[in-house]
């Protein structure tokens, strides 16, 4: 029984992991900062553009890792 029971945590888990992910998605069009902060790499030349999210990614990074401890110390 407890192997169901730690499948049906992990499930909920990325139910709520899925929703808020669909909630970013939805109004991502509102945080127009999103994606445009200091520290992220744009590059566009003739013809080609590179973009690359560093500080986006990182900021995303701390805020998954404090949710994450969060439900871990339960």
């Amino acid at each position: 029984m407890t192997d169901l029971s730690s499948i049906g945590k992990a499930l909920i888990l990325f139910g709520c992991i899925s929703v808020l992910f669909g909630i970013v998605l939805t109004f991502g069009g509102k945080l127009s900062w999103l994606g445009r902060l200091p520290g992220d790499i744009y590059i566009q030349k003739k013809g080609v553009s590179f973009y690359f999210p560093i500080a986006t990614s990182i900021l995303f990074s701390v805020i998954i890792s404090v949710i994450l401890m969060l439900v871990r110390k339960r």
